[in-house]
């Protein structure tokens, strides 16, 4: 038998995007399901890439953080409900607030070793038509009726109800280690780091007039889909200022003196959803696509947010960018002035505020402002969990392609349990 020969790995283009507009929880999608949401992504998608025919794409993932029961199988479901051909495979992934960009990951990752020659990834998230669990208490009243060999012995164990086992089991925005949440857990951070109110205020509003500009010179036209009366994202305040921010009351870290943080420099809970079509550069010549960048680098992180928030330390939940950029950095041989634009998520101002800090701690250059998050973020578009990342792959993308010329971009994001998710575009 001939000995195994390492095969090179492929580039991987970023070909488009498509998403539905993301809308405030409890408002226009509150009746949406995850799985409606990501198939009028998907559709959008397949149609804006002619994609319909059997065989035109090698794969589907996708993934939600707040999952029903039915959402078991969320990709395959979503692919037979769409236009995409049913008998493209699917699966789901889940990584908290990495959700979409860890998809992108791998469906890459199968394009670059030549398993498949494209792939759609994404993500979808509802904080409206969240799961709601039976109380454990009740769970394990009724798995002992079940249990139960006769009619007595479950009529006994159903007799141990009460009204208080009726109280049904709400999601809830907490690390189970700590029991803060994530707010609480991003003003120890501020704390610590010494994140000052005006300066998240002020990223806040720049990043609200960045994705109303954005919006005026069309470009999300090829992005957005309008969705359930929704033509923009509706957290969008084009007119932010730090005058107005300013006037809002600190919401997290109440406990500490001088909070900081405030609904305005925090992000809300939104519903929506999105995709991302990646591909090899030869399916793409074969279809006449033009790559809008090609994904070129990415790295994961985890920190002791434990040992961080919860004792005062810097490595507080959100904050495992701070490792994986330098990580991928000093892998790709580059540094933070090597790069175009910077996209960073942004779960809180202070986040990304700290964020930009710990880089610099660990002797990355400064980011140019005007470079970071220049199309706004999530502070302005809203954030449902998974949906994040496959938004920022595709607005970044764009943003690199609409530069005409060689262009290179970083993206950041930080999720819960303490990680952080990473990656490089670039356009030659």
């Amino acid at each position: 038998m001939s000995p195994l020969v390492p095969q090179p790995t492929r580039r991987v283009a970023v070909i488009g995007g498509a998403r539905v507009p993301f809308a405030r929880s409890d408002g226009p999608y509150a009746t949406a399901s995850n799985q409606e949401m990501l198939t009028a992504a998907l559709d959008a998608l397949v149609g804006r890439h002619g994609l319909q025919e059997p065989g035109a794409v090698g794969e589907f993932v996708a993934g939600a953080v707040l999952k029903h029961s039915r959402d078991f199988n969320l990709a395959r479901e979503t692919v037979l409900g769409s236009a995409l051909d049913p008998r493209t495979p699917a699966y789901d992934i889940q990584q908290a607030c990495g959700t979409g960009l860890q998809a992108v990951i791998a469906a890459a990752n199968k394009i670059a070793l030549g398993q498949t020659e494209s792939a759609i990834a994404g993500g979808a998230d509802t904080a409206s038509d969240a799961p709601l669990g039976v109380n454990d208490r009740l769970r394990r009243i009724l798995l002992e009726a079940r249990r139960a060999k006769s009619l007595g012995g479950r009529a006994k164990a159903l007799a141990k109800i009460r009204p208080g086992h009726l109280v049904p089991d709400i999601p809830r925005n907490a690390e189970p280690r700590t029991g803060l949440s994530m707010g609480e857990h991003a003003a120890a951070t501020a704390r610590v780091w010494g994140i000052a109110r005006e300066a998240q205020d002020e990223l806040a509003a720049t990043s609200h007039q960045r994705l109303a500009a954005a919006y005026e010179r069309g470009l999300f036209q090829d992005l957005v889909v309008p969705f359930r009366g929704l033509a923009r994202d509706q957290n969008l305040r084009p007119g932010s200022t730090v005058e107005k921010l300013a006037a809002l009351k600190p919401v997290f870290g109440l406990s500490g003196a001088e909070p900081t943080m405030t609904a305005g420099n925090s992000t809300p809970l939104t519903d929506g959803a999105a995709t991302v079509l990646l591909a090899s550069e030869e399916w793409a010549e074969a279809r006449g696509l033009e790559p809008l960048a090609y994904l070129t680098a990415y790295e994961t992180a985890a920190v002791d947010f434990v040992g961080g928030d919860a004792a005062g330390g810097e490595d507080g939940l959100l904050m495992a960018p701070a490792y994986a950029v330098p990580r991928m950095l000093e892998r790709a041989g580059l540094g933070i002035e090597d790069f175009d634009l910077v996209e960073i998520h942004e779960a809180f101002a202070s986040q990304v505020l700290a964020t930009l800090a710990a880089w610099e701690k660990r002797g990355l250059a400064p980011v140019d402002r005007t470079r970071l998050n220049a199309a706004g973020s999530s502070l302005a578009t809203g954030h449902p969990f998974a949906a994040t990342g496959a938004r920022v792959v595709a607005t970044l993308a764009t943003l690199l392609a609409e530069r005409e010329g060689p262009g290179r971009g970083l993206i950041s994001v930080c999720a819960a349990g303490g990680q952080g998710v990473t990656a490089i575009l670039e356009r030659t």
